[in-house]
């Protein structure tokens, strides 16, 4: 299995090539070559963060749609905690979960319940691994594949379970497969996914050999359908839900390490407050803490970019639901403590390194160091990179040239001017080898001054659409 395969993916004739994309890209994955983005599927984490401001539409997320529970003879959902915070005045998850297999579905089976036995399931983990604290939540694939690939000192500290979504899709084939009598292979697990990067943990798992959850539909997809169903549930519903507070909570940022009874704890959400965290936990500026839950959305899951709710509002949503819930309603059963645990190891991927070896990488950075002293240092994006320092690694790469650069490569048309200024002045009259050199270097220098132009109308291009979006 592709290690890198990636649900975020580019539609090329939506693209204008404005830089909005490369400039909030959290791992500084895309480019804009040739007048359109290109995902460096190295680097990307699936943050979805480029399909939230992309004006253009540009950029979208690979899911399934609900035709494919006709694949299965059995299928079961699994709705995520954040689904719940879409509706509003919603009081009871079993309207929901009804109007679920009013759309179609045979079972349903709440990641929320399977979240309350990883919060189980942490708990004991803290209490007897006090030597790999402050463990951090691998709840999030975004923040576990930003880890691998950026932050390898901090692998080890990485809680060593499965998300709820797994642990759900296992318990929910195993119910389905005693119900039924049928084989696992007529069975659909289908999760409703809030963001893009759960569907790139089906396709690519880590901490696992493969994901037990089939197909993924996203939220928004499934939202006008399920509204209208659950109109037709009506207020009295039959129970069928099995989670409770610590459950629900787990939709939004805080809510999984809430769960965990301790005030030693540290939750952050949105992507560029996550990178800031992890580089002060490299740094060993924090103390006394235990847990670490990181979320690449804002808000947490309620956040993510298949959702339809404003996050801050769905998150007051969920607080609400939450309100009169027990404070748990699922708990681990003897044996479930293996369906929990990772069954493979997390590696470092180093995709930054710019050389195959140490003496390499060093030699390169020398390289960077050099030419970050020639480019302007304006961050301006116009060459198609975020920075002057991604522009100089491509370079170091192979991958650009520094032409690429819009004001250097104005200073060296000044300079062509400059010498064709010279040269003007040393012909004399009637030496026809100069003239030709002369006229030569003139028609040149006119092509050159052509390109300049486009480029500048390019440049201005960009900035207006980035003003546009502002």
């Amino acid at each position: 299995m592709d290690k890198f395969y990636h649900s975020v993916r580019l539609d090329e004739e939506l693209c204008m090539g404005c830089i909005n994309c490369i400039k909030r890209c959290p791992t500084q994955a895309i480019r804009v070559r040739n007048g359109k983005a290109q995902i460096n599927s190295k680097f990307c984490i699936d943050c979805g963060e480029c399909i939230r401001v992309c004006p253009h539409h540009a950029k979208h997320a690979t899911y399934d749609k609900l035709e494919v529970l006709k694949q299965y003879e059995y299928t079961v959902a699994l709705p995520p905690p954040s689904l719940y915070s879409q509706f509003n005045n919603l009081d009871d998850v079993n309207i929901v979960l009804n109007a679920l297999l009013m759309m179609g579905f045979d079972d349903v089976f709440e990641v929320s319940a399977a979240a309350e036995l990883v919060s189980e399931a942490t708990r004991e983990y803290l209490s007897e691994n006090p030597d790999k604290l402050p463990a951090i939540s691998t709840a999030c694939p975004s923040v576990v594949r930003l880890i691998r690939v950026k932050f390898p000192n901090l692998i080890p500290n990485l809680l060593p379970l499965n998300p709820p979504v797994e642990v759900a899709a296992i318990l929910a084939a195993q119910k389905a497969m005693e119900k039924t009598g049928l084989d696992r292979d007529k069975i659909g697990i289908i999760f409703i996914s809030p963001c893009p990067s759960k569907v790139t943990y089906v396709k690519s798992p880590l901490g696992t050999e493969h994901s037990e959850v089939n197909k993924v539909l996203a939220i928004k997809d499934l939202y006008p359908r399920l509204l209208t169903c659950m109109k037709a549930v009506g207020d009295d519903p039959p129970e069928i839900g099995t989670s409770g507070k610590i459950g629900v909570s787990w939709g939004r940022s805080g809510g999984e390490a809430s769960g965990l009874f301790t005030e030693d704890y540290l939750a952050a959400d949105g992507i560029e407050n996550v990178i800031r965290v992890l580089e002060d936990m490299e740094d060993q500026k924090f103390t006394n803490l235990k847990f670490v839950e990181l979320s690449a959305c804002n808000g947490g899951c309620v956040g993510g970019v298949l959702t339809v709710e404003n996050p801050y509002v769905a998150e007051v949503k969920l607080k609400r639901l939450r309100k009169y819930m027990p404070v748990a309603r699922s708990h681990m059963q003897a044996g479930a403590e293996e369906l929990v645990k990772w069954t493979k190891e997390v590696h470092y991927e180093p995709v930054f390194n710019l050389g195959e070896t140490m003496m390499e990488s060093f030699a390169r950075l020398n390289q960077v160091e050099r030419l970050l002293k020639k480019l302007p240092g304006l961050d301006c994006g116009s060459c198609g990179a975020p920075t002057c320092k991604a522009l100089a690694e491509d370079i170091v790469r192979g991958e650009a040239v520094e032409s690429d650069c819009v004001y250097f490569l104005r200073d060296n048309v000044h300079k062509l001017a400059e010498e064709v200024s010279r040269l003007a002045s040393d012909i004399v009259e009637g030496d026809r080898d100069s003239y030709e050199k002369f006229k030569v270097m003139t028609k040149y220098i006119e092509r050159i001054s052509d390109e300049m132009t486009q480029l500048d109308r390019k440049e201005g291009r960009k900035r207006n659409d980035s003003k546009g979006t502002d």
